[in-house]
């Protein structure tokens, strides 16, 4: 299932940024983390969906089904990073997000 809207949190404190998704078993929202050109996903329990964007929100990478114990190193212009449950999201490059 394909849905259009989606809560978003905005990681935007040392410990929100810190623990993002780690030891969450029950992913039903998106995190955003402002100036974050990479992640990791150490400690997560599930995968992930990843989307980078620079900072008019138009998005320059998508990395989908991200698993556990994983690195993104550092994209070039990437201004945000959000992080979405699996499969919930149909995005493509290009796209702003609103």
């Amino acid at each position: 299932m394909i849905i259009k809207n989606i809560q978003i949190k905005i990681c935007n404190n040392f410990f929100n940024r810190l623990k993002g998704f780690m030891f969450t078993k029950n992913i039903n929202y998106g995190l955003c983390f402002p100036k974050c050109n990479s992640i990791h996903t150490m400690f997560m329990l599930k995968p992930i969906d990843v989307v980078m964007t620079d900072k008019n929100f138009r998005i320059l990478y998508i990395f989908r089904n991200v698993k556990p114990y994983r690195i993104i190193l550092p994209k070039k212009n990437v201004h945000y990073t959000f992080e979405f449950p699996t499969n919930k999201l149909d995005f493509k490059i290009n796209q702003k997000i609103n």
